[in-house]
């Protein structure tokens, strides 16, 4: 288990949920400035889906859960 995925199952949901949200604008913003100007790191927009995608899963998996 990754350490990211550690501090994931800590959080409470409300403050999961935030986070999510808080991802995906930092990703549309990400998107937008590399499609006027190049990103110094274009690395980051995929660090980012990625982060998008560990907090779903581990939404996911605490409804199932309930």
């Amino acid at each position: 288990m990754k350490q990211n995925e550690q501090i994931l199952k800590d959080i409470p949901d409300q403050e999961l949920q935030e986070k999510l949200e808080q991802e995906r604008d930092k990703l549309i913003k990400m998107k937008m400035s590399h499609s006027v100007s190049p990103l110094e790191n274009p690395m980051t927009i995929k660090y980012t889906r990625r982060s998008i995608a560990r907090i779903l899963t581990e939404i996911s998996s605490r409804k199932l859960k309930k």
